[in-house]
């Protein structure tokens, strides 16, 4: 178990507890030399950045730009079908799809890019150049940014959270390798459990249909049964690292830890601003990990691939959207937050801009790499501004492209960590931490008219 452990291998919570090691907070915590460590001396942070943390709204699948950020009303039918009612915003000159009203009152405190744009209609590739910020085909799988912050914003970066800087609410992605060649150390902790439920329960920490006082019991009993603890008690240098780390996990399970994630403490009115769904309790529950210093939260919502009935999907996701999100901007702006973290909205690519009415997609969208929106706001990124355009039907960038490499190179600047930063990586060539040019690469450019 403690090769396994330190080699970075996955290692099962139930395993490790039913043993009695109680690792989970070395799970989380714990520190070995690396390839990774290596790799943090060469980027250090620059002093003074504006982000600390990021809070990333994964729309996992696609949405569809026309019917959120994007609205096209003069194509016609076809392409705008019923939603075809764009809203004013408190931006003059701003306007986006009527099923985001609450949203619209907030467009000062973010900017759309609405020439983001990399040609790739695949759900697995698009998303790893849309997480990583580098072109398919490398022989290297790269980290996610998540991943990447997760190092150098939190571990080597002295993180001494409750809970592991990089979290995902509440399933992996799924689509990609978040820690790439990092390797599973850096993988995201994924929460399980669904928010909008009481308890939240929060796999490893909040067991469902068990009460404090059993999961105490269960320490007790721990606690008799292990005879060699009980025979070394007069050496407590022995076992001090141990009896430390299962403090740290039991601080996770019964004390302060849980709490992190016991929404029940905000109280009714809060919860019903976010909205009482999943999507909505998960907004709530990224700002109280930002409030504990969780450097990376990843908002998982999924539902966004919308190849049937994509007008019947935007009437129940989008105002579950715009109900929650908009209500996180609110209350990160109100708690001084939002200056220091970034919140960007997006998935791997958008929807075919010409609705596919036939059987059996009956008024769906494919997939559409060729243009897409994502929504930034916080992080030191100006608000109320629109970065790039598209046609007249939404099919192709108009002006300003937008890379996935270009957006991800500006976030990294934003938190203060070199995005052309070279690696050393075991005996392989440099790497860089962005994609650099090469054949069939393009670039648009970093988002200088945001920071």
């Amino acid at each position: 178990m403690t090769s396994s452990f330190f080699s970075g291998e996955p290692v099962s919570r139930r395993s490790i507890l039913r043993s009695g090691a109680l690792a989970t907070a070395g799970l989380f915590l714990g520190r070995h030399v690396s390839f990774a460590q290596a790799m943090a001396a060469a980027a250090s942070p620059a002093p003074g950045a504006p982000a600390k943390a990021i809070i990333q709204v994964w729309l996992w699948g696609g949405p569809s730009h026309l019917d959120t950020f994007d609205p096209k009303p003069g194509a016609g039918y076809d392409y705008c079908g019923p939603l075809n009612k764009p809203i004013p915003t408190n931006v003059d000159g701003m306007v986006i799809g009527e099923l985001l009203p609450l949203l619209a009152q907030q467009a000062d405190k973010y900017s759309l890019l609405r020439g983001m744009t990399h040609g790739n209609y695949n759900h697995e590739t698009a998303s790893y150049m849309v997480q990583s910020g580098h072109a398919e085909g490398d022989r290297l799988v790269y980290p996610s940014i998540g991943a990447v912050t997760s190092l150098l914003k939190g571990y080597e970066a002295g993180y001494h959270g409750m809970v592991p800087p990089y979290i995902v609410l509440t399933q992996p992605q799924g689509r990609v390798s978040e820690a790439g060649f990092l390797g599973p150390r850096y993988k995201p902790f994924a929460t399980g459990g669904d928010p909008a439920r009481q308890p939240f329960a929060v796999q490893g920490i909040v067991a469902e249909g068990i009460s404090t006082r059993r999961q105490q019991e269960r320490r007790d009993l721990l606690h008799h049964l292990d005879t060699l603890g009980n025979a070394l008690q007069g050496d407590s240098s022995v076992l001090a690292e141990f009896h430390q780390s299962e403090e740290t996990a039991y601080d996770m399970i019964l004390g302060e830890g849980a709490k992190i994630f016991d929404l029940s403490q905000e109280g009714q009115p809060m919860r019903d601003w976010y909205g009482n769904n999943t999507f909505g309790q998960s907004c709530l529950a990224a700002r109280r990990l930002i409030e504990q210093g969780v450097r990376f939260v990843t908002i998982n919502s999924n539902g966004w691939d919308t190849h049937k009935e994509n007008f019947q999907a935007m009437r129940r996701k989008v105002p579950e959207l715009d109900k929650g999100l908009a209500a996180l901007l609110q209350d990160l702006a109100s708690r001084g937050l939002l200056e220091s973290t970034i919140v960007w909205v997006g998935g791997e690519f958008g929807r075919t801009p010409k609705v596919q009415w036939e059987a059996p997609w009956n008024g769906g969208r494919g997939h559409w790499g060729k243009a897409f929106t994502t929504l930034i706001a916080g992080g030191g990124f100006r608000g109320g501004q629109v970065i790039g355009s598209t046609d007249a039907k939404g099919e192709e960038v108009r002006e300003r492209p937008i890379y996935p490499w270009d957006l991800l190179g500006t976030m990294y600047q934003q938190l203060g960590i070199d995005p052309d930063t070279s690696f050393p990586r075991m005996g392989d060539p440099a790497v860089r931490l962005t994609q650099q040019p090469g054949p069939g690469v393009q670039f648009g450019g970093r988002l200088k008219e945001l920071v």
